[in-house]
């Protein structure tokens, strides 16, 4: 049904031993919309990921996609599952040992089947869309910018033409005039697309650029969710306090002392 949510967590949590990462989550993102997750190093933001992509197993709770649970299939099932999600790397985390149109081409040699011949042209295309030409097809990862290797890991995320994309901070490691181009090609292709995103951040300037609805992980917990456009007025101290940088707050960082 067009309003059952593409993706929805219930009561997630996520324990390693005693410590407890994710507290009881909830997370509504609704088809065709972009969702950032903004939060700190170490509040939880990549295991929420992993959890819905099934490559961590929550403690308990319930996570939909498409309206169907998946914390509990089979692995068949989830194959199936995965085949609806793209994803962009934080570190791009391209295969060095192989060109950049056999990264860009390599779910649909590798897990459809597809011909190189047919696969090649694909990456051509995806690279294209990310503004790459033919020439960059064809040399290695070693040999390309930092900017140039995220826009490779953007195109092999959507080779496939998924429904949902995930964005692990995508602007990692980019100078700010880089993260904008990459900050607006994600915003371009996602609405080419027609996809679902959800990205999570600690970059602001990513946040206001690529998302509708933003929410805010500290602790494990989701503390706020809004529209973008709220994200500035909402009256939460550790949200202004985030989104504004500033050291003193509600959050403090722990620092070891001499």
């Amino acid at each position: 049904m067009a309003d059952t949510p593409k993706i929805q967590l219930r009561n997630v949590q996520k324990k390693f031993g005693p410590k407890t990462v994710l507290d009881n989550i909830d997370l509504t993102v609704q088809r065709g919309h972009s969702m950032v997750v903004i939060g700190g190093s170490g509040t939880g933001k990549s295991v929420m990921l992993k959890c819905i992509l099934g490559l961590l197993h929550p403690t308990r709770g319930s996570i939909k996609i498409d309206g169907e649970e998946v914390t509990n299939i089979s692995e068949r099932d989830r194959e199936e599952v995965l085949k609806k999600f793209g994803m962009l790397f934080q570190s791009a985390a391209l295969f060095d040992s192989l060109k950049v149109w056999e990264n860009v081409a390599f779910a649909l040699i590798q897990g459809e089947g597809m011909s190189r011949a047919k696969a090649r042209d694909v990456a051509m295309e995806k690279l294209a869309k990310v503004g790459l030409d033919e020439t960059v097809g064809d040399l290695n990862p070693s040999e390309l910018s930092g900017g140039m290797q995220k826009r490779v890991g953007l195109a092999r995320a959507i080779a496939h033409d998924p429904e949902i994309v995930f964005f692990d901070e995508p602007t990692t490691g980019l100078d700010p005039i880089m993260a904008d181009v990459i900050n607006q090609l994600i915003v371009d292709t996602v609405q080419d697309m027609g996809a679902t995103a959800l990205s999570i951040t600690h970059d602001m300037a990513s946040a206001r650029k690529i998302a509708d609805h933003m929410s805010m992980i500290y602790k494990g917990q989701i503390i706020w969710t809004g529209t973008a456009a709220e994200v500035d007025t909402c009256g939460n101290p550790y949200v202004d306090q985030f989104i504004n940088g500033r050291a003193d707050g509600p959050i403090q960082m722990e620092v070891l002392k001499a």
